[in-house]
């Protein structure tokens, strides 16, 4: 599994493409409006050699495509791969209906010596309306060239979401209760989707579902909506902006807070569910799930809260569980069997003042690790934090502005639909060396930061080839640590650190290391991760199921994110997960996806 590409992508400085200057009266939109009429020209014809030329010759020009072209989701790096892509896709596509959004072209300087003009534009496809956000670059001849192309496919044509002026325009006097408890309880019709989990995923699909009329009904185990942030550790808050976090369709308040305490958030997924009523079975458990190899459809037996049980045949499962398999990735030491204290995994840890008066150590240097040992810290309990790597650093403070901002999620920015088109208009590899630039800017912002974690032995890194945390999260979700203020507590010796030998055994009250030393301990709680999704599945449907699944998670050779909102390899069974940013974007993909399936339109996916 590829995670970054052996050698990184140059990117186009004037420097490269042999500009000495540009004109000082360079009209951006015009310059734009001459490229796009001859792109769509070109494009309109089936024109690959036509398209081609409006492009940066050479290795490293790059086409992302999400479901527009290919039916999937890929990254075509290089003049050749591009060519093949458009002789494959261009005609089949039937691209047409271009329109340039004015007020999203800009002239941008992201480096000194590195400029371009980003432009949107609009187009439409054989079955849907689509979009495109391409950066176009000088060259030495004074022709403009594109050096990323973009390309999102945003609704279908014939089958548009019901909202707007598409939404109900029918009175409704004392009917509406009693049709929405027969609609939950699926009294007169069975759902085509099973949604597996509650949380920001799984309301995300079923929303655009039921928006897409598809009958979707949500099982979740917990007794209430959010219980899968109510139930975690009391401390944990989003260390994500808001800007960044609205769900589709009801952003939050603009008094929301910019980082969303957990029982908050689980509060707004109820509330979120109950206003877009979508149908949400609590306290419910799958006690069969079996796929019809002649229909490909699957067979479920649901046993509800009350203890009734319904079975149904549904076209599609998502499952909707998390970034982790469930299980907790304790690791096996000698001698925890003799320990007389108490240890445990992060995801059981629930109050710091369970361990009032206790010493408890907790092993791990991430995300959770470190607000767990802040809330230890803030109770007055004795904690100490082992790390066993390096750990990427940022402040949210100074970080979030320089990486937010550039992409539209800030206060007074774009749309978040832009934004979140501008942030994948960037394909992943292609970000590499700007991404290092960015990274090396923000640790010398953070540097008293750094420093003072430095001089009491704490190990820092500057992410996979420097890139930041980003590429730490697409690669296996974690890490790194966006500090909320842990990191001046690690500094300041008042929550204890041990970094400087790995755990030998346990004895009956203490942690051995292999340097000789020994560290007391009451409670250890390890912060060490939940493992693969893929062990939901394999929980759910069992062994062959699981065992025919692409990987989930993690790059590929491309670029892209592994198994999640696409083709999982397995026909009907789909995956959805991320933060609440990665959800509301692509559980679009997703139920484009079903919806294309159901009316019979899909194409094929364009595959490597």
């Amino acid at each position: 599994m590829a995670v970054l590409p052996e050698q990184d992508a140059p990117l186009p400085t004037l420097d490269r493409l042999g500009v000495t200057s540009l004109l000082s009266d360079l009209d951006p939109k015009a310059v734009a409006a001459k490229w796009l009429a001859a792109f769509s020209t070109a494009a309109a014809k089936g024109d690959v050699e036509g398209v081609s030329a409006l492009l940066l010759p050479g290795p490293d020009t790059w086409w992302r495509d999400m479901l527009a072209l290919t039916w999937n989701m890929r990254t075509f790096r290089g003049e050749q791969k591009i060519k093949q892509f458009l002789s494959d896709r261009l005609t089949l596509s039937k691209l047409h209906d271009f329109k340039l959004r004015e007020q999203y072209v800009e002239l941008q300087k992201p480096l000194p010596d590195l400029v371009w003009i980003s432009l949107m534009f609009d187009f439409e496809t054989d079955v849907g309306k689509a979009s495109s956000i391409t950066r176009i670059v000088p060259t030495a001849n004074g022709e403009w060239k594109a050096h990323v192309v973009f390309t999102n496919l945003e609704s279908l044509t014939n089958f548009p979401e019901k909202t707007g002026p598409l939404r109900s325009f029918e009175p409704n006097h004392g009917q509406w209760e009693s049709a929405r408890k027969r609609e939950i309880d699926f009294q007169d019709k069975d759902p085509k989707v099973l949604v597996i989990g509650a949380g920001q995923s799984g309301l995300d699909v079923a929303a655009r579902l039921k928006l897409l009329d598809i009958p979707t009904l949500i099982v979740e185990r917990n007794p209430r909506i959010g219980d899968n942030w109510r139930n975690r550790y009391e401390a944990l808050c989003l260390h994500d902006p808001v800007w960044y976090d609205h769900m589709p369709y009801l952003p939050f308040p603009p008094s929301w807070p910019v980082y969303t305490p957990a029982l908050k958030l689980a509060n707004w997924l109820e509330s979120y569910a109950e206003s877009m009523e979508l149908n949400v079975w609590t306290s419910s458990n799958l006690t069969e799930i079996k796929q019809d190899p002649a229909t490909n459809k699957w067979h479920v037996s649901i046993k509800r809260g009350d203890g009734s049980e319904r079975k149904f045949v549904v076209n599609h499962v998502v499952f909707c569980t998390g970034l982790g398999s469930g299980i907790p990735n304790t690791p096996s030491y000698p001698g925890m069997e003799r320990f007389k204290g108490e240890i445990l995994h992060s995801s059981q840890h629930r109050r710091a003042l369970d361990h009032a008066g206790k010493k408890v150590v907790v092993v791990g240097a991430c995300t959770s690790a470190h607000d767990i040992a802040e809330d230890y810290y803030r109770h007055g309990v004795d904690v100490t934090m082992f790390q066993r790597g390096s750990t990427y650093i940022m402040s949210v403070e100074k970080g979030w502005e320089v990486i937010m901002k550039s992409v539209g999620y800030w206060e007074g920015g774009p749309p978040v639909e832009i934004a979140d088109r501008l942030n994948a208009s960037y394909p992943n590899h292609m970000l590499v060396p700007l991404k290092q630039v960015e990274t090396r800017y923000v640790a010398e912002l953070d540097k008293d930061i750094i420093e003072g974690l430095h001089k009491v032995g704490f190990k820092t890194n500057l992410g996979i080839k420097d890139t930041g945390f980003g590429n730490l999260a697409w690669s296996k979700a974690g890490g790194y640590y966006l500090d909320t203020g842990a990191s001046k507590l690690i500094a300041e010796r008042k929550i204890k650190l041990k970094s400087d030998s790995a755990i030998s055994s346990f004895t009956e009250n203490t942690i051995k290391f292999e340097n000789g030393t020994e560290l007391p301990a009451d409670v250890v709680v390890f912060a060490t991760g939940l493992g693969n999704p893929i062990g939901h599945i394999r929980s759910v449907c069992g062994e062959e199921v699981a065992n025919r699944c692409k990987p989930i998670w993690g790059l590929d050779d491309e670029g892209e994110i592994n198994g999640v909102w696409r083709d999982l390899g397995v026909p009907g069974l789909w995956t959805m997960l991320g933060n609440l940013a990665l959800c509301r974007f692509h559980s679009t993909h997703l139920t484009l996806q079903i919806k294309a399936i159901e009316e019979g339109i899909m194409g094929t996916r364009y595959e490597s």
